[in-house]
């Protein structure tokens, strides 16, 4: 990272000049421990799964619309099908836990249940059962990288998904209730209602132990958080970068995180959700959005966005001019963009 920093200096601009852009091509430096790096092929791989807690009423749209989602996603008719295609990607769409059986052949059959329980009612699911979801994830990410991918992003589908990750959330943080919960998918003030009094409730009824990420996951989590958690892991481990979404593949973040501190780190916010808890998440993590275009979609939209703007960063160090057209070495330009940050506390 400190080689990519003066290979970024270098470049005819003043220190510090592009932003979070210098800031893309340091990070990937140091996850993939070359200076120089070039994407080849990109995945956003969406998790769904349905959630027994919708019982309650705390979702806009039908239980069925995620059955109706993955048909739509595997035949490229989703919110994030057009962005994936404009940023020339892949979509590793996975069927975790649908509630129904689906004829998806595009998909890939990963069940580990037909949507977890409603956890106002009882634990969403069993501990091994959320072990295998975390573990589906690392399978299907690490087959992906033999495959030759070498930039992912994270989504989700599934109806209720966002009461699940709140009820996480407030079980990681016990943060007040209104920092956690948003409308989702477009709630009535009744239902708004009725969706913090669940996930309040929820959390206090099982009282999951924030230490123990499985824990939260079995009683008040959904089987697409616990996939996407294992994308991050997997990611981190073979030193791959990651980008995370919206609110829900924000909270597998955070999971990821609780599990294996240093995976953060190979991690690149998208955008900030409009979510409530998205600024939560921000402070908790430390990862700062790079987008505030107030989406809420999810699916991975957001990773779509921002893969142009990774892809563009990286050829920054490839394609601009130097300080060599004045004379200059890199440890005389190295010596005065250092002096610039301490300055600025840069």
């Amino acid at each position: 990272m400190a080689a990519t920093q003066k290979e970024i200096d270098y470049c005819l601009k003043p220190p510090g000049s592009l932003g979070k852009l210098e800031d893309i091509v340091r990070q990937i430096a140091g996850i993939t421990g070359k200076v120089h790096n070039r994407i080849n092929k990109k995945a956003i791989v969406v998790m769904m799964a349905d959630n027994g807690v919708c019982t309650e009423g705390v979702a806009m749209y039908p239980q069925d619309v995620t059955r109706i989602g993955a048909d739509f996603v595997t035949s490229g008719r989703m919110g994030v099908n057009f962005l994936a295609k404009y940023a020339e990607a892949d979509i590793i769409a996975v069927d975790i836990g649908i509630g129904v059986d689906i004829d998806c052949p595009k998909a890939l059959h990963r069940k580990i249940r037909h949507g977890t329980a409603n956890f106002l009612k009882a634990p969403a699911m069993e501990r091994e059962e959320a072990v295998a979801a975390l573990e589906t994830g690392i399978e299907v990410t690490l087959d992906a990288i033999d495959q030759g991918y070498d930039l992912f992003g994270v989504g989700e589908i599934g109806i209720g998904n966002t009461t699940a990750s709140a009820a996480v959330l407030y079980a990681f943080t016990q943060a007040p209730i209104e920092r956690v919960v948003g409308r989702g998918a477009g709630l009535t003030d009744e239902a708004f209602a009725r969706k913090k009094k669940v996930v309040r409730d929820a959390v206090h009824l099982h009282k999951p132990n924030p230490d123990d990420p499985f824990d939260v996951l079995s009683k008040v989590g959904g089987l697409d958080i616990a996939g996407m958690a294992g994308v991050y892991l997997a990611c981190a481990s073979r030193r791959v970068p990651v980008v995370t979404d919206g609110l829900i593949s924000n909270v597998a973040a955070l999971t990821a995180m609780r599990m294996a501190p240093e995976s953060i780190a190979y991690m690149i916010p998208s955008h900030l959700s409009f979510e409530p808890g998205a600024v939560l998440l921000q402070e908790i993590t430390g990862l700062a959005p790079m987008l505030n275009m107030d989406m809420r979609l999810g699916e991975g939209t957001g990773c779509a966005l921002l893969f142009n703007i990774i892809e563009a960063a990286l050829r920054m160090i490839e394609e601009m001019g130097t300080f060599a057209a004045l004379g200059k070495s890199r440890e005389e330009i190295a010596d005065r963009a250092r002096a610039y940050r301490g300055e600025f506390g840069k």
